[in-house]
């Protein structure tokens, strides 16, 4: 089903869960703001290297054209501009962008752009105006850069409940990918959620920071939240301090990660959930020995309670979710795993239950899923009508990710599910 932009009623933000039948979901195809990298700033903009935009953009169209096969699709871009249609609001956008990037002289030549051209630039970058001596002999080639990690659309924002958690993300260059799905979703014609941004407490620590790759929906009443390099304790406690305020009863656990390599930024890289009784794991960050914190959080009738668990499949496991893990990689060779998990091996996106998508590349991954159940379908043979994923009990979609993968992410990475179905889940 392709993305409807004429639809007349909006889609309503409702997640509990990451595996239920996916009916919309925020994507964002990699465009020029990727090919404004250089090798100087790649490392600001989060990349060990530069991406090829056309090869990327090969990749990212089976991603895209098995989705448009089967859900619902947005993309960043077209939501922005209906949501700029609205003179108030691509006014309020604007100041606070400039402002925040110290951009204000730009301010009037932005709001006397169309809402398609403020679009563009607000992603692509907005080169600067060489009319001063001091932008002149500036060194930076724009005045607002370039977002070149849109396209990772889980980061800046995540769907949980009804509600979307507006992340305070680790790196003041990402902050605008924050601010425009902020705006997006309060003000969008076409998707809506009720919006919780960190950003907005004055009193909070500007240490603050969480991203979306480190919040998983286990279930409605079970969250799992990553902490490590991009999300942080602040982050983790203000969602606690949210859950008390409403009343809600939620068990949060939380894995620690890895501040190092890169490739452990986010739990989603590490752990992601790929049924209702299965999940792929990175062996040696989840269930070996080391000395990294599970911690189980009990949220209930405005109190917290905080205590160690073994490992976050055994927490989950007495909370009622029997999962089984499949390992990243394999669980056969040291080497293998690294070099998988590396590439995005362990972040699958599953659009429905026992239903994936990740990449091709990561071959002994692979191996090991279809080893416990799951067919391997290629998206070309999705996307043409070959095959289709609904004659399946479990299945994986293999995607090209040879450039893609080099962003430092994955399917669930690129990715933000605005509404699923409800889980069938056993014993309910």
């Amino acid at each position: 089903m392709k993305s409807d932009t004429g639809r007349k009623t909006k889609m309503v933000v409702e997640v509990n869960s990451e595996v239920g039948v996916l009916e919309g979901v925020i994507l964002h195809t990699p465009g020029p703001e990727v090919e404004k990298m250089t090798p100087e700033n790649a490392e600001r903009a989060l990349y060990s290297d530069i991406l090829n935009l056309s090869v990327a953009r090969q990749e990212y169209a089976e991603l895209e054209g098995v989705l448009n096969k089967i859900t619902t699709t947005f993309q960043v871009k077209e939501l922005l501009e209906d949501t700029l249609k609205d003179e108030g609001v691509k006014r309020d956008l604007v100041e606070e962008i400039c402002e925040a990037e110290n951009a204000s002289e730009y301010l009037r030549y932005l709001l006397s752009l169309s809402e398609a051209d403020l679009a563009e630039q607000l992603i692509e970058g907005v080169p600067i105006q060489r009319k001063s001596l001091t932008d002149y002999l500036s060194p930076e080639r724009f005045a607002l850069r370039p977002l070149h990690n849109f396209f990772f659309t889980r980061d800046a924002s995540v769907s949980f409940g009804n509600n979307v958690l507006i992340n305070k993300m680790a790196t003041p260059v990402r902050a605008r990918e924050s601010l425009i799905m902020e705006t997006i979703f309060n003000h969008s014609s076409m998707v809506y959620g009720d919006t919780i941004n960190p950003a907005r407490k004055r009193h909070l620590p500007t240490s603050l920071k969480s991203e979306g790759g480190d919040l998983l929906i286990a279930s409605e009443n079970i969250l799992l939240f990553g902490m490590g390099a991009r999300s942080n304790t602040l982050g983790i406690d203000f969602l606690i301090e949210h859950i008390k305020h409403t009343g809600e009863s939620k068990h949060i656990i939380i894995q620690e990660l890895p501040l190092t390599p890169e490739s452990f930024i986010h739990l989603d890289m590490v752990f992601t959930l790929l049924d209702i009784d299965k999940c792929m794991v990175y062996e040696p960050v989840i269930l070996k020995q080391n000395n990294l914190k599970t911690l189980h959080i009990d949220i209930s009738n405005g109190q917290v309670k905080i205590w160690e668990e073994d490992n976050l499949i055994d927490s989950l496991r007495r909370l009622g979710m029997e999962v089984e893990p499949v390992f990243c990689g394999d669980n056969k060779d040291e080497w293998v795993q690294e070099r998988e998990q590396w590439h995005s091996g362990a972040n699958f996106f599953a659009f429905a239950p026992g239903k994936l998508i990740g990449y091709e590349r990561n071959t002994s991954t692979i191996s090991a899923l279809n080893n416990a159940g799951f067919e391997v379908l290629e998206a070309g043979d999705v996307i043409s009508g070959k095959k289709n994923v609904e004659e399946y009990r479990r299945c994986v979609v293999t995607m090209e990710g040879s450039e893609l993968a080099r962003g430092g992410g994955g399917c669930r990475c690129m990715t933000m599910p605005v509404r699923r179905k409800p889980v069938d889940w056993p014993n309910n």
